[in-house]
């Protein structure tokens, strides 16, 4: 389970609840965190009584339907509906998930969804992603070679090389195991964060780059790196089931390894 920090100083109020609709069969009530910055007013919780017999089994299908045909001014991010895109990340039922991949069914009780913790709210379930974004621009993501590509096709690698990227590649950017990360919501402007190391560690062991010391110069910092204290949240949470605590293990073994 992922604590929740408001991004306010302020606990929600309770708010507007809407009922089900007189016949509905099978009711779930889902209590989703409301706030407009630009409103002035405190955070609340507004419940959705949803009859989901009548709705898809995932919960992005309840705040698709919620934002349908009851409250159009509820604001989230939502995209592929499959896992891939990492739009529809959100705290629900009190641990970091995708709410496309989250089965109403698997939620006992009322529906509690939250914006990821310990960001800023754009709107509603909108956090804001600015910092995590400038610090993967700070990683540069991309690979980095001195050596010309061959002239008659690509740059090869053996299927042993290519193994070594298997639990890397996969990270969508969702962001889960950033917000959940205690470090990060201390040191969250020094430290890269579980998300941003996995993707250093994903071209640290290409072995078509050709930059891995200026990488782990860059890396070798008290906070940007050694703030990782192996709390694992990141990995419990991770929703595409990777595993960023080794991930940043392996950057601090290379650091050792050159030294």
């Amino acid at each position: 389970m992922v604590e929740f920090a408001l991004p306010a100083n302020s606990r929600p109020v309770a708010g507007k609840t809407f009922k089900a609709p007189a016949g509905a069969k099978r009711v779930k009530s889902f209590k989703i965190y409301r706030y407009d910055p630009d409103s002035g007013s405190n955070p609340r919780v507004d419940t959705f009584e949803i009859d989901t017999a009548a709705c898809g089994p995932m919960v992005l299908d309840a705040l698709n339907k919620i934002k349908n045909e009851i409250d159009a001014t509820l604001t989230f991010r939502r995209s592929c509906r499959e896992g891939i895109c990492g739009s529809c990340a959100m705290n629900i039922d009190g641990t970091n998930t995708l709410a496309c991949l989250k089965p109403i069914e698997d939620v006992s009780g009322d529906v509690k969804i939250y914006p990821l913790p310990h960001m800023p709210v754009v709107k509603d379930l909108v956090p804001d992603l600015s910092v995590p974004y400038a610090q993967y621009r700070s990683i540069e993501p991309w690979m980095k070679a001195e050596t010309p590509p061959p002239p008659d096709g690509e740059r090869l690698q053996s299927p042993e090389e290519r193994a070594k990227l298997d639990g890397l590649w996969e990270c969508i950017l969702c962001f889960c195991c950033q917000t959940s990360c205690p470090s990060y919501w201390w040191n969250g402007e020094r430290y890269l964060g579980p998300a941003i190391l996995l993707q250093a560690a994903r071209w640290l062991h290409d072995s078509r780059d050709e930059a891995a010391g200026e990488r782990l110069d860059a890396l070798d910092d008290p906070f940007r790196l050694y703030r990782c204290h192996t709390i694992m949240n990141c990995t419990n949470t991770c929703p595409k089931g990777l595993n960023p605590a080794k991930a940043i293990g392996s950057i601090k073994q290379m650091m050792v390894e050159r030294r």
